[in-house]
């Protein structure tokens, strides 16, 4: 079993919130150098000159020699924690061994906005970090400098230490901290930053500075906190969204072993907060759990959902045999090409989906003293902490936050309802609460990957080219006016960023289930109807897919010029050749084998992926190798960059295969494993990832690998089979693996 977490007591508590100004003071004050700086100016500061109001982050160098960086952000598994402690210790030139990386603490004041998604945690703060180390990096060269009376130019740095080549004197970090804090900061106009080409740990392979911990099973998660006198809640919620409790068997609860209290809460109404629901308070998790099994509640229906994806998916074939009710995109003459070239139709649709974390859903709450104290693993602490502030009614500075590591995310944690849960029971008891969810209650009030689908025509003309795209995109609405989280689709979504007559249209059907980001929300859907239907179009024009999908790229250049956040051609064509090349493309394959081909780009990030499958007669598939080849920038930490590619396509694959969310009369039908199935590991193949470290700045890869990879293998299957997937999951076209 995990070790507890050191939880924080109040006078901790009190300690706590001062550690990140107090401490760094503390060890100004006993001779080391501290820099705090802006991740949003990007300005730099002595320690001695601060302004809390104005500052995000922290590095110090001790006089023992030490580093010791503040990593803003929450870690969740894609390493950010020890990525933003190479970023400064690169430029620095420190000794990586010598390197000590904290997650800070949560605090509006000092960090600004606080959170990990949408894969931009490296590119937000990637300039800020840089020259912090660069400026700790001049200042102490310009102590060594003036002890020694020699150039500030003529000295090099490296490994935490200062040379001087001509007489050959050099001088740790922590014996000139005490002399560098009091210098004056140097403009950052003065600063020179490394080029890619002389990085030294940036792009190595660098175990991620938890992994002692984790591996020995220390405490680090949210389901590990312990506090002394700590009761344990679960919450039970109506299975229909909008449903609230009328009555429950609250006296027979109550009575059952180990079982404290058993109350009804009214909640707030609010999906991403507080939902009417039960509350069991018992002396343990398990108790929770069983008293949960025995409880009994009537519930009011009346506003609840009564959505059914059946239906919808029928309803959305229908809304497809007509035009579009939104024009997103219109341009050319979409009509005029039809006429003129070959043309091919086609539907494709996408289930509804789960992100089933491995760390179920839980935070641990205490009100005290007037403060409400959380430990939580949040994607979004900064946020959670105002919700439950204005939930409350109470001031923001007596919401305090403790992040704990996450164990999980991939967008789920963005949304904070089981903090405002927690805190919202925590209220009403007398002690701290452990609130944590069931797998069924985590699969039935998931914010779910919402459902998609896609009326596609495309044309090519006489000499085998693209010609023509439209598409009707049928998506999900809870307002009617706006498409509902991860429902939307870009009117530049490729190929109409590229191409001359395109007509993309949107229509929409009402939703009142809840629905959220998951892992590269919009891109992880429709990438795989897109990228599958230009292989049908490569088909139809008799043409090699990878020749077909390299001629619609056209000359290199930005989408939109001078925007490095905009898809470059010239990236997108780097990635396809590589992944082809390092796959074989074009080798003799067995009969029933087969290379398929997708490229994507999202969250800035370029990627290409080959998938090598195999189906015998009975429609085993087996996935062989996927080749990945990406271009994200220099690679700050890179076995943490090959494993996020790799997490993202057995991520993928697993979702491909087997997963789907049912909802009928308003009820998700799939409650746990049993029914939605994750991959096995011996289905799982390996993953061979190639990088294009190019020069432009770096972005993150939580999310970019993932949305190539159900049309690479879908496309793989075609040409191995004849056979079309149009419908995901694979499991219900009779596929297994």
């Amino acid at each position: 079993m995990p070790m507890a977490v050191d939880a924080l007591m109040p006078s901790e508590t009190k300690r706590k919130n001062g550690l990140e100004r107090r401490g760094f003071l503390k060890l100004a004050g006993a001779g080391g150098l501290v820099l705090a700086f802006d991740l949003n100016s990007g300005s730099v500061f002595a320690a001695s000159k601060v302004d809390a109001a104005k500052v995000t982050a922290y590095v110090a160098v001790a006089p023992d020699n030490s580093v010791t960086i503040y990593a803003i952000n929450p870690e969740l598994g894609q390493g950010i924690k020890t990525s933003f402690g190479m970023i400064i210790a690169e430029e620095l030139d420190a000794d990586w061994a010598k390197v000590k990386v904290l997650q800070a603490p949560i605090s509006p004041t000092l960090y600004g906005q606080q959170s990990s998604g949408g894969s931009m945690s490296t590119p937000r703060c990637w300039d800020a970090m840089r020259q912090a180390g660069a400026t700790a990096r001049a200042m102490l060269v310009a102590a060594a400098a003036e002890q020694w009376k020699v150039p500030a130019s003529e000295c090099t740095t490296g490994k935490s230490m200062v040379m001087h080549g001509v007489s050959g004197r050099k001088a740790s970090y922590g014996a000139l901290a005490p002399a560098a804090a009091k210098l004056p900061v140097p403009d950052a106009k003065t600063l020179t930053l490394k080029t890619r080409q002389d990085y030294k740990l940036l792009g190595t392979r660098v175990s991620q500075v938890d992994s002692g911990p984790l591996v020995t099973g220390k405490g680090l998660f949210g389901v590990d906190v312990r506090l002394p006198k700590m009761v344990y809640a679960n919450y039970t919620k109506c299975p229909a969204v909008g449903g609230k409790p009328s009555s429950a068997n609250l006296d027979q609860i109550k009575a059952l072993p180990g079982v404290k209290d058993a109350f009804i809460l009214e909640g707030n109404g609010t999906v991403t907060e507080v939902m009417p629901g039960v509350a069991v308070i018992a002396a343990s998790t398990w108790q929770a759990f069983n008293a949960k099994k025995m409880l009994k509640v009537d519930w009011d229906e009346s506003q609840a959902s009564k959505d059914n994806s059946t239906q919808a998916a029928a309803q959305a074939a229908e809304i497809a045999k007509g035009a579009g009710k939104k024009v997103i995109a219109d341009k050319g003459n979409v009509d005029a090409a039809f006429s003129n070239g070959k043309t091919v139709e086609a539907f494709y649709s996408y289930p509804f989906l789960c992100h089933a974390t491995l760390e179920p859903q839980n935070t641990t709450a205490w009100f005290h003293d007037g403060v409400m104290e959380i430990w939580s693993p949040t994607q979004a602490p900064t946020r959670g902490m105002n919700q439950v502030a204005a939930m409350l009614k109470l001031p923001p500075e007596k919401v305090v936050v403790h992040q704990t590591r996450v164990g999980g995310g991939f967008g789920r944690r963005g949304t904070n309802d089981a903090m405002c849960e927690a805190a919202a029971i925590a209220m009403k008891v007398k002690a701290p609460v452990k609130l944590v969810w069931m797998r069924e209650d985590d699969l039935a009030h998931d914010f779910h990957r919402v459902a998609g689908f896609h009326s596609f025509k495309g044309a090519v003309d006489g000499s085998g080219k693209l010609s023509a795209w439209q598409d009707h995109f049928i998506t999900f609405t809870p307002d009617g006016e706006k498409p509902i989280s991860g429902g939307g689709l870009p009117a530049d979504e490729f190929p109409a960023n590229v191409m001359t007559n395109v007509r993309v249209t949107q229509s929409m059907m009402p939703l009142k289930i809840p629905c959220g980001s998951w892992r590269a929300p919009g891109s992880n859907g429709y990438a795989f109807a897109i990228e599958s239907f230009i292989h049908e179009l490569a088909v139809a024009a008799g043409r090699d897919h990878l020749e077909f999908r390299l001629e619609m790229l056209g000359d290199p250049r930005w989408l939109e010029e001078g925007n490095q956040r905009a898809l470059h051609t010239g990236r997108a064509a780097g990635v396809i050749k590589l992944a082809a090349e390092k796959a074989g493309w074009g080798k003799p394959l067995p009969k029933g084998s087969a290379l398929g081909l997708a490229f994507h780009f999202c969250h800035l990030g370029h990627v290409a992926e080959v998938a090598e499958i195999s189906v015998d007669a009975n429609k085993k598939l087996v996935v062989h190798k996927v080749t990945v080849a990406a271009d994200v920038g220099p690679i700050v930490n890179m076995s943490g960059a090959e494993g996020q590619c790799q997490g993202s396509v057995l991520d993928g694959l697993s979702t491909m295969f087997g997963q789907a969310v049912d909802i009928e009369n308003g009820r998700i039908k799939q409650t746990n494993f049993d029914t939605y199935p994750l991959m096995r590991m011996r289905s799982a193949p390996p993953v061979e990832v190639h990088f294009i470290q190019s020069d432009f700045r770096p972005t993150g890869l939580g999310e970019p690998a993932l949305p190539p990879l159900a049309a690479a293998v879908c496309n793989g299957i075609f040409t191995a089979t004849g056979e079309r997937i149009r419908q995901l999951p694979l499991s219900r076209q009779g596929y297994s693996i």
